[in-house]
């Protein structure tokens, strides 16, 4: 059954590359919420805010979707190569330019979504940025490692998508905390 839906996927991703990338990251960006609000905040069903699911879904359509799958292109041709030193290379890249510019437009807008003010907004990514900054080195430098070294351009994505679902779970906890 799991090996008949990958390849599904598969198939899928050959054919429609970019709108496969941005429909899984809408998705998973949307199950990283259901899992934060389930989870870590314990709402219940019954309390489970449904339009902010909805919020962090169309971000992940709108905004991460586009814009790592953008990113994965763009640093394909920065940094040629398969090697260990290119994988160390794109890592460095993606962590140093990429990571801290993605993560304070993520929060501003998701801040924005939920209707915070400039100054709230502002106070908001001055709280929170450092923490979230500082979570994603912990976690990604050794996931983007084996992504640029082990998984082909195409499927980037989908690997750091499975891997955001956590990732995701944290941030859309932090982005949604007043």
């Amino acid at each position: 059954m799991m090996a008949a839906l990958w390849r599904s996927y598969q198939a899928l991703m050959n054919k429609y590359p970019w709108t496969i990338q941005i429909v899984t990251a809408g998705s998973l960006v949307g199950v990283g919420d259901v899992i934060s609000q389930q989870v870590f905040e314990r709402r219940g069903l019954a309390h489970h805010n449904v339009q902010r699911t909805a919020k962090m879904m169309s971000i992940g359509f709108f905004f991460v979707g586009p814009v790592v799958g953008s990113w994965y292109k763009v640093l394909d041709r920065l940094v040629i190569g398969g090697t260990k030193s290119a994988a160390m290379k794109k890592m460095l890249v993606d962590q140093v330019c990429f990571a801290p510019c993605f993560l304070g437009a993520f929060l501003c807008i998701s801040g924005a979504l939920n209707g915070l003010t400039v100054e709230e907004n502002v106070s908001k990514l001055k709280r929170d940025y450092p923490d979230a900054l500082i979570s994603n080195y912990y976690l990604w430098p050794p996931v983007q490692i084996a992504n640029f070294y082990f998984i082909p351009l195409q499927h980037r994505l989908a690997v750091v998508q499975i891997v955001a679902v956590a990732w995701n779970s944290y941030l859309t906890w932090k982005a949604n905390k007043m």
